[in-house]
């Protein structure tokens, strides 16, 4: 037994050092700095625009080539961004930066709701749409396709990383381990009623059952394709969102007045070193460290992911696909995470000892809202279970978009990836928490490199394209 804790604490300890690596000063820098070059070469467009964005999230563009419409597109994004980035990741970042971190994952998500304009713009502008109308467009066609031919050996990386994303990081084994953490902590928090698993260890039954029936569901949905996921991403993604925010305003109405306290935590947490939870010292740089990987988790701007959704709206127009795959951003980060970090905070959940991941989103639910804590917790775990549900089958297509490209269309390694994900969603709730965040964590940032050099090579097709676009429409 002390032998495997030993490999345990050998595997994390090496985890941390890549991701710290990956994570580091470098490329948040870049993903900062692509963000604020495309707002200003857009002209604040995220802030001029958002009423037409918001406008457009909802009302469908007649006539346009594609496989679903703008809002199913935004729906399957919203489906891969809606997870557990908003209520795990958001609680994994404000206890390991302090409050500061929130600060630095809203000023991440205003430029990126730039950068997912661009991704969004460009994932239309160069997709490749064929006769039967199957639609096939991201990050690896304009960068094949914008930057030349002789950069397809990056566009190549962007896939492979966002199949690893998909397999190991982002699609499966988080959102897995966050349901069934809690599921487990609704419905035996002392563990009590447990099974030998062969291989894994002893896990208790609430695990296995949450596991074996989320694989069934899982492979159900995947079998129809991305119109079935489009179809249930349609249901289940706005239906979720509207009830998590009833709750948290629920919350943040019964605490009113700890609200100009927890302000001033966000601001001066931002920029001012403080203990934050465990004793850990913070610092800025952790808490931007912090609260800009778990944004990027979050939003995925930058990642390259939503453009791949995108490029199947049923559009011709790639500046209206921009303006609407840039409210995902909005809508995810700058107002769900922000409303769970503000519960966290206003409860003071990211101070408790002891607590991890969902742990502390939970405890700031029990505590803020004025109901008994068993039904806080079951509405919070109904909320993760359907968020990242939703985000498994997101991914999914994602990662199978990326195989297709990588493959040159051949079905049999899509069918094979396909039995592989779902083996994966399987085995995800056996995996250890931090590994779990730090093994997506480091595909996260191997992927959102080659889509930056792209975005930055691309600024200015972006930019002529507003211009071509607004300076017809004077009246928008």
């Amino acid at each position: 037994m002390c032998g495997s804790m030993n490999a345990a604490d050998t595997i994390n300890a090496m985890l941390k050092t890549v991701d710290d690596y990956v994570w580091g000063i470098p490329l948040i820098v870049l993903i900062l700095a692509g963000g604020i070059l495309l707002t200003a070469r857009i002209g604040l467009l995220q802030v001029r625009k958002l009423p037409l964005a918001l406008k457009w999230m909802v009302k469908n563009e007649e006539g346009g080539k594609g496989e679903i419409s703008s809002f199913g597109a935004l729906c399957t994004a919203l489906s891969a961004t809606i997870g557990t980035g908003n209520i795990v990741g958001v609680a994994t970042a404000v206890t390991a930066g302090g409050p500061g971190a929130l600060f630095w994952m809203i000023v991440a998500a205003f430029f990126g709701m730039a950068t997912k304009f661009a991704e969004g713009l460009l994932a239309v502008k160069y997709r490749q749409v064929d006769e039967s109308g199957h639609s096939l467009g991201g990050p690896f066609y304009y960068i094949e396709r914008g930057m030349g031919p002789r950069w397809k050996w990056l566009a190549k990386m962007f896939a492979f990383f966002g199949v690893c994303v998909g397999l190991f990081g982002i699609g499966t084994f988080t959102q897995v381990n966050g349901i069934s953490s809690a599921v487990l902590n609704f419905f035996d928090p002392d563990g009590v009623n447990t099974i030998a698993i062969p291989l894994f260890g002893e896990y208790s039954w609430a695990v296995v059952i949450s596991s074996l029936v989320l694989a069934f569901v899982v492979a159900l949905v995947l079998l129809g394709g991305v119109k079935r996921i489009a179809g249930v991403s349609q249901v289940i993604v706005p239906f979720m969102a509207i009830i998590y925010v009833v709750f948290v305003v629920i919350l943040i109405l019964c605490n009113l007045s700890r609200i100009p306290d927890a302000i001033v935590q966000i601001v001066v947490g931002a920029f001012r070193p403080r203990a934050v939870a465990g004793g850990i010292a913070g610092s800025m740089l952790i808490a931007m460290q912090n609260g800009i990987a778990r944004g990027i988790f979050s939003n995925e701007a930058g990642l390259g992911s939503a453009p791949i959704a995108a490029a199947a709206a049923q559009t011709h127009e790639p500046v209206r696909q921009g303006l609407v795959s840039m409210t995902g951003t909005f809508i995810d980060t700058i107002v769900l995470c922000t409303m769970t970090g503000l519960s966290i905070i206003l409860t003071g959940a990211w101070k408790q000892e002891g607590l991890e991941g969902v742990q502390v989103t939970t405890y700031a639910f029990q505590q803020g809202l004025p109901f008994p804590e068993h039904v806080a917790s079951f509405i919070l775990m109904l909320c993760l279970v359907f968020f990242a549900f939703t985000t498994i089958l997101g991914w999914d297509y994602y990662s199978e978009r990326c195989l297709e490209y990588l493959t040159g269309g051949k079905s049999r390694p899509i069918k094979i990836f396909r039995t592989l994900y779902i083996l994966a969603v399987f085995i995800g709730p056996y995996m250890t928490v931090s590994a779990v965040w730090r093994i997506a964590d480091i595909f996260n940032g191997l992927m959102a490199i080659p889509n930056m050099i792209a975005l930055f090579a691309l600024s200015g097709v972006v930019a002529k394209e507003v211009r071509r676009f607004f300076g017809s429409r004077k009246s928008d």
